[in-house]
């Protein structure tokens, strides 16, 4: 139950990301806009974390906000890597043309799901 949680709370933070990523692309670079983009969903989902996944750690905020940006700097790189380069490098080296950036960055955002609801658990909001 509470990984379903964490996986609806993560689908309205990677909701957030990906429309904010759409908005910031009419203003910057693709690559610029998806890690801002993140930092967005990064922000959704600690907050809808804190309230209907996990219990909060003794810790207080500012540790447990500092841990969640730890597991998420690792988790921005993955997306990052995955969104660009099958944006920049794979689709078009394939031909694949349809939504391209919108579909890698969908992948990307959801490549680290597992890796970020363990590290979220077990260090996160220990």
């Amino acid at each position: 139950m509470q990984f379903f949680r964490f996986l609806l709370t993560g689908g309205i933070a990677a909701a957030v990301n990906l429309l904010s990523r759409y908005l910031l692309d009419k203003f910057m670079s693709f690559e610029i806009a998806v890690a801002l983009a993140y930092l967005l969903g990064m922000i959704t989902a600690y907050t809808l974390a804190r309230m209907f996944v996990f219990s909060n750690s003794p810790d207080g905020i500012r540790n447990e906000f500092m841990r969640f940006t730890i597991v998420n700097a690792f988790a921005l790189v993955v997306v990052w890597c995955v969104s660009v380069g099958l944006a920049k490098v794979v689709f078009p080296f394939v031909g694949f043309k349809w939504y391209a950036e919108d579909i890698a960055h969908i992948i990307g955002v959801l490549v680290p799901a597992v890796t970020s609801f363990l590290g979220h658990k077990y260090f996160t909001f220990k």
